[in-house]
């Protein structure tokens, strides 16, 4: 098996993360099996209870691991299936390290860095390689190089390729080269202080890949290569793409990175076909159509918060050969200016998920405005319970109905905590959470739109549908278009006048992949365009 670990220099948020899922899909275009893994170093033990300011979205695998964002880009770029085993923190070493030391697994021993939190870490890359069986892993170190939580991690790596030998295992270090208007150029010392600071650590990278606004030419590329001792056909020139992220695997081949790494580590494989992925790119550059989508949110100022769901939007582009321009719209602006006044112009609104009061009248004003003006709607999680809550106050008369996440006192509580939910005092890995199975009705859009009764989506939340007010909202019009297989859930609604209004408990976007868009969101593009189109 061989190894490729990619550390990070300068600053961080420099997208480590898309150059090593590009990289992945790159290989993975040559044949060769792929799984990628992400190491953070802060100590939370996952990113479950962390603010999104703090963390952005968190991506929910089908075991039920709430993760990291980035191993969102390793499945949409990759077709590996990702478990917790590919998604390490500081905390969950630690923690683990010293119920080792509680059950007396040391012997005695004095509990220290290294050897014992450094060879838990190795663990982790052994015990994935054995899971997975792949012929290449891709380890993302979390962080920048120098913080001071992220050593260990960087200690054990330099271990592990030590063990596994030259030709085995390789460094990719993503670096900073920024333009310094005032001087009117490129300037590579950030890069020599990263990447000396990396050489300090034991770890002397293969191949640099060096993020920028402006192309590197000649001279630069030599210099890097002269004092971060790379040899210049590494120094790899990663500039800001002018249109998608989906840019980023074409870029890294045209910059040769997979035959440096095929030649590195001796994979004897043939160049990949890349025709799809250009195709791809082609409807999302020249698309035949467009449409604009109003997402409804309260984290909108932060890209990260609805990473997963702008990709998915995205693909259901991509699935009807339609450029979709995202309009973001801050729900207490809503609250403020009327539903009205803001979404006016959009073919399309979707309500995300989240947490929190802050903002929930606004969304419930847009799910109105979609409702009553026959706009197309797509709800995610939260965005369900917006418009079942909107639905009971407008359509059943019930004007102080509401969630009791936000109103425990509300008089007719239509969304509602589940029963085991109520017992629940520890707030992390405690929520309805991965991969659950859900019954479709015949005749639904629902299941038109997947082609199946049967299917799997991954879940992240407390609150359900108050199954005591189900048959009044039945006789309005409200069809409960899915529901778990024991029938106590509703997983899925529609409206069945409506052109296109239909939202799901659970988070399909985690699904979404730009060459397999997922049917919902393929579906709420199309429905859009038809709007659009005046059909």
């Amino acid at each position: 098996m061989k190894y490729i670990f990619v550390t990070g220099g300068v600053v961080s948020s420099l997208g480590k993360g898309l150059t090593a899922a590009s990289l992945g899909t790159l290989l993975e275009n040559r044949g060769l099996k792929v799984v990628l893994q992400k190491f953070d170093p802060y100590l939370n033990v996952d990113p479950g209870t962390m603010n999104p300011y703090q963390h952005g979205e968190v991506y929910v695998l089908d075991d039920g691991a709430e993760t990291d964002l980035d191993l969102g880009h390793y499945e949409r770029f990759t077709n590996c299936k990702l478990t917790r085993l590919n998604n390490l923190t500081s905390g969950q070493v630690y923690q683990t390290v010293l119920n080792n030391e509680r059950e007396g697994r040391y012997l005695g021993k004095t509990v220290q860095v290294i050897p014992h939190v450094t060879d838990e870490i190795q663990n982790r890359i052994h015990l994935l390689a054995e899971e997975s069986k792949a012929d290449v892993m891709i380890t993302e170190i979390g962080g920048t190089t120098g913080d001071i939580e992220g050593l260990p991690f960087l200690e054990a790596i330099r271990e592990f390729a030590l063990e596994v030998g030259v030709h085995n295992a390789m460094f990719v270090h993503v670096t900073y080269v920024p333009f310094i208007k005032a001087a009117g150029e490129l300037k590579t010392k950030p890069t020599q202080q990263s990447v000396a600071k990396l050489r300090e650590i034991g770890i002397a990278p293969q191949i640099l890949v060096c993020r920028c606004e402006r192309p590197l030419d000649k001279e630069l590329r030599q210099k890097i290569s002269l004092f971060c001792n790379v040899p210049y056909n590494a120094v790899v020139e990663e500039k800001d793409v002018d249109h998608s992220i989906y840019e980023v695997p074409l870029m890294l081949q045209r910059e040769r990175v997979d035959d440096l790494v095929c030649e590195q580590l001796r994979l004897d494989v043939p160049a990949p076909n890349m025709t799809h992925w250009q195709e791809i790119l082609r409807k999302i550059i020249a698309p035949q159509h467009r449409v604009r989508i109003g997402v409804v949110g309260k984290y909108i100022e932060l890209q990260d918060a609805y990473k997963s769901v702008y990709e998915a939007v995205g693909h259901g582009g991509v699935a009807n050969d339609c450029g979709v321009q995202i309009q973001k719209v801050d729900a207490e602006e809503i609250e403020r200016e009327g539903a009205e006044k803001v979404l006016k112009g959009v073919a399309g609104v979707l309500v995300p998920g989240g947490f929190g009061e802050r903002g929930i009248e606004g969304k419930i004003q847009a799910a109105r405005y979609a409702r009553e003006n026959h706009l197309p709607y797509l709800g995610l999680c939260l965005g369900m319970q917006i418009a079942t809550i909107e639905f009971a106050r407008n359509v059943l008369s019930l004007p102080k109905a509401h969630s009791t996440e936000f109103d425990p006192q509300t008089p007719h509580p239509v969304i509602a905590m589940l029963d085991e939910q109520t017992r629940v005092t520890r707030k992390g890995g405690t929520m309805r959470l991965g991969s659950q199975p859900c019954q479709l009705a015949v005749g639904t859009r629902a299941a038109r739109l997947y082609g199946a009764f049967v299917i799997n989506e991954r879940h992240r939340h407390r609150y359900e549908f108050n199954n005591a007010y189900r048959q009044s909202f039945e006789k309005e019009g409200y069809v409960i278009s899915g529901v778990t297989p024991d029938g106590k859930l509703v997983e899925v609604i529609e409206l069945a006048t409506h052109p296109f209004f239909i939202a799901s408990q659970f988070h399909p976007e985690f699904h979404s992949k730009p060459h397999q868009p997922h049917p919902l969101f393929r579906g709420f593009i199309a429905a859009a365009l038809a709007r659009t189109n005046g059909k």
